[in-house]
């Protein structure tokens, strides 16, 4: 079988719009390569796909890498499983995680189930500029443009009475770490 699913974005460019053509026997993994590809990300983002309802509620996880297991859903990684596994019916949707620091997606559907058989993941549409992947602003806001940050210790919950003269340093004297004995 053939399935067309179709991705949007609710943030940036309004006409963002892609859209591939997947056998029902490729993984995910190959629908997140053909995704990176389309929007000229790098590979480089612990990415995840969630199965989703009616309602956008994430439900089964599809991870780039095996995570821990979660009891209310297996473990099951974009490499060892097939669109087919997860992906039974027209209209279904899901979420494809671009950025999961700040928790930003790409909204996916099912658009259509047709008899074939295709070599590879397409995307056969491509409209609008995808959002950049991360959002390095909000992250400069935290850490800072010079990496050093911009966070007190009120920002981390340790209010104004932090004194590092009230650490119990017991258990610590004995740390070193110029000798190697510490690995």
């Amino acid at each position: 079988m053939i399935y067309r699913i179709t991705f949007s974005c609710d943030e940036g460019d309004q006409n963002f719009r892609r859209v591939f053509e997947a056998d029902s026997e490729a993984t995910f993994l190959d629908l997140h390569k053909a995704i990176l590809a389309s929007v000229n990300y790098p590979d480089d983002q612990m990415t995840s796909f969630f199965m989703c309802n009616d309602r956008w509620e994430k439900e089964q996880e599809v991870t780039l890498v095996e995570m821990g297991s979660n009891f209310e859903y297996d473990n099951m990684t974009m490499e060892s499983t097939r669109l087919s596994e997860l992906m039974t019916e027209q209209g279904q949707r899901l979420i494809y995680v671009f950025d999961p620091m700040f928790e930003r997606y790409f909204f996916g559907k099912l658009q259509e189930i047709a008899p074939g058989h295709k070599e590879s993941v397409t995307c056969v549409e491509s409209k609008g500029k995808a959002p950049k992947q991360l959002k390095t602003e909000d992250l400069d806001a935290i850490v800072g443009k010079d990496g050093k940050g911009d966070l007190d210790l009120d920002d981390l919950g340790f209010g104004d009475e932090f004194d590092m003269n009230d650490l119990d340093m017991e258990g610590f004297q004995d740390l070193s770490f110029d000798d190697g004995t510490m690995f």
